[in-house]
């Protein structure tokens, strides 16, 4: 077979090297190039971590059994010989700028593994990496350079299960430089200050929020196939909501990260939440910044405490079938009591009035009195699909469930008004059950009960207990978000934070991060990733909001959801990667179609697919992830 020159670029000879050129026929292998390479440059070190890319094509050549004419390489391909791990500058969810080796090859789903490996993140399937918001430099701010963590020379481990020394990955512990790293990953970090706070991009409305989003990377590509140079800076971020099997005992990265996510999007006004929460997120802060100081060790005191926190804070996808199925013949328990309800109509100010009402199964039904409850009903609402939204304040004594209740021109707005906490508890409890499919007989049932009475108990006020004296190293305004900067000045708000800590003053440090956690899982908005898009037939951009067990329709000139699809609905999904358009069928023949406007429409259907993922895993498997799996519901065309 005749032989031929091929011309390959030797990254580490540097950018101004001339190209090596070797002789090679058709039927030589990837493998025997590499050898051919080595041998010429003459330069003794180890080669194991290197492989081939193809510019042209864009792909690595990482199948070293194959010819070149079976790859299709020829004399004009321009093949680089590179490193496939290189340093990368991770941004982690506290803020902490890391400096890590990471695959280049490998798809960035594997990427996340690796580095959830080294990090010690357990279920690192839960993040992803994206490509940072881009900050206005300004010419003042040279002092402001970020601190860079090296940890370059940790090498990539390839063991499944840690090996633990002191509490910390082995990995961390051969040196006291590596160690400060691993306790600023295990501990909440300081406050920022506000002025810091004020200077951070904030989304304005709903339109900014879709524009982070676009950001993801994709998990069935490389690094290098999606551009990443290296030192390139990437963030680390929580991408699936569906947070799986967390224990404070093996979980301590993965809970801080998680909290001070939480935390960041609280701060920044990502996510919304009423006043009075705030306050107590605020109070939960300084708690958890006052016990993170003086205690390390505290992280895994406690344990007792965190049984029902835990259960409460572990997110599913609604509709599993299994605990229904068992309980399908016992009688679900009922609810039957006076509520007030009201039903907002345009144009009109109609005020609550008193209905007999009774929740049974996933269904309120309502009367005119309890005399007339044998009869027909005014109405029935089905509260299966429907988004329920807390609307309350403690000091005030109003305990209102929000509802949009599907219906087929949309959402139907109505609201039930409480009469006291207790009330409240057990009906928002059934409804949040009922949205996903669920009745009062799940197990589940006393559990949400137990955690929304803990979280009114953290807000009201406790006038029993002695005020602490004002702490003087307190800078409250670096606990509430910047908008309450402007609504209250600082001694107005440091009063209302004492208060609400009261209340959480007595809680060990992992036990508060949880309640925090809880209490961000529980606000309306949680977990729901914003998407720009155009409805197939509609003229108008609207947004789709993919959730942990549903897309919601966001009309952007009401800014409220109009319609929700739960995935357990969902009998197909795919998409046409020609016109790049997202279909979707659901139960009752309703279907669904929709093009993105600023994002590519893979990272849609990756959302649906990972969310849809993540509900497989369950506790009876073992620890081993089905990654072939993951990129089949992720990956689309590419990956079959």
């Amino acid at each position: 077979m005749a032989a031929w020159d091929l011309s390959v670029t030797v990254e580490d000879l540097g950018p101004d090297a001339p190209p090596v050129t070797i002789s090679v026929t058709s039927d030589l292998h990837i493998g025997g190039v590499i050898l051919k390479i080595v041998e010429q440059i003459q330069v003794k070190r180890d080669w194991s971590d290197y492989a081939m890319w193809w510019e042209q094509k864009q792909r690595w050549l990482l199948r070293t059994g194959w010819t070149l004419d079976k790859c299709g390489v020829q004399a004009d391909a321009k093949l680089i010989f590179s490193a496939q791990h290189k340093p990368v500058l991770l941004g982690l969810p506290n803020g902490v700028t890391l400096r890590m080796r990471a695959s280049f090859s490998a798809p960035v789903f594997r990427t996340v593994m690796e580095i959830g490996k080294v990090l010690n993140f357990r279920h690192p399937e839960e993040l992803s990496l994206l490509r940072p918001v881009e900050e206005k430099k300004k010419k003042k701010d040279k002092k402001s350079e970020e601190e860079i963590y090296d940890i370059t020379d940790i090498p990539l481990t390839s063991a499944s299960v840690q090996c633990l020394y002191n509490g910390m990955p082995a990995h961390f512990a051969d040196s006291p430089k590596t160690e400060a790293v691993y306790k600023m990953l295990s501990v909440s970090q300081p406050s920022p200050a506000p002025e810091t706070l004020a200077k951070l991009y904030r989304p304005a409305s709903i339109v900014d929020k879709t524009h982070i989003h676009t950001r993801w990377l994709d998990s069935s590509r490389s690094l290098k196939h999606q551009g990443i140079q290296e030192n390139d800076k990437l963030w680390l971020r929580f991408k699936y909501f569906s947070l799986y099997d967390l224990d404070p005992r093996y979980d301590v990265v993965r809970l801080i990260q998680l909290y001070e996510q939480a935390r960041w999007a609280i701060l920044l006004e990502d996510i919304d939440c009423t006043e009075e929460e705030m306050m107590l997120f605020g109070a939960l802060q300084y708690h958890i910044g006052k016990e993170s100081q003086s205690d390390v060790q505290a992280l895994t005191s406690g344990l007792e405490d965190l049984d029902s926190a835990l259960q409460c804070l572990e997110v599913k996808m609604g509709g599993e079938s299994s605990a229904t199925e068992m309980l399908e013949n016992m009688a679900a328990p009922e609810l039957n009591e006076y509520l007030k309800i009201l039903r907002p109509r345009r144009l009109t100010l109609k005020g609550y009035k008193q209905y007999w009402c009774s929740f049974k199964d996933t269904s309120i039904s309502y009367f005119k009195s309890q005399e007339e409850s044998l009869g027909e009903p005014i109405q029935q609402l089905n509260i299966k699909g429907s988004e329920v939204a807390p609307d309350i304040n403690v000091a005030g004594q109003k305990f209102c469930i929000k509802l949009l209740v599907p219906a087929p021109e949309g959402m139907n707005e109505v609201y039930l008004r409480c009469e006291n906490e207790k009330q409240y508890a057990h009906w928002m409890a059934a409804c949040k059950l009922a949205s996903k499919g669920l009745t009062m007989a799940d197990s589940s049932f006393d559990n949400e009960v137990q955690s929304i009475q803990t979280f009114l108990s953290m807000q009201r006020t406790n006038p029993g207990a002695q005020m602490t004296q004002s702490d003087d190293n307190i800078n409250t305004l670096s606990l509430v978000s910047p908008r309450y900067h402007k609504k209250f000045k600082a001694k107005q708000v440091t009063p209302r934070i004492l208060e609400a800590y009261q209340n959480v003053a007595q809680l060990p440090l992992m036990t508060a991060i949880l309640r925090f956690l809880q209490i961000w899982q529980g606000l309306p908005d949680f977990g729901i990733s914003y998407f720009m898009v155009r409805f197939k037939g509609s003229r108008k951009d609207e947004v789709i909001g993919v959730a942990n067990n549903r897309l919601i329709r966001v009309d952007l000139g009401v800014g409220d959801a109009v319609k929700t699809w739960r995935y357990n609905t969902m009998r197909q999904w795919n998409v046409n990667w020609d016109i790049r358009q997202v279909a979707i069928e659901f139960d009752g023949h309703i279907n669904i179609a929709f093009s993105c406007v600023d994002a590519d429409c893979k990272i849609v259907h990756e959302y649906i697919g990972g969310y849809i993922f993540m509900s497989t895993r369950g506790r009876d498997q073992s620890d081993t992830l089905n990654v072939e799996l993951f990129h089949k519901l992720t990956g689309g065309h590419e990956a079959l």
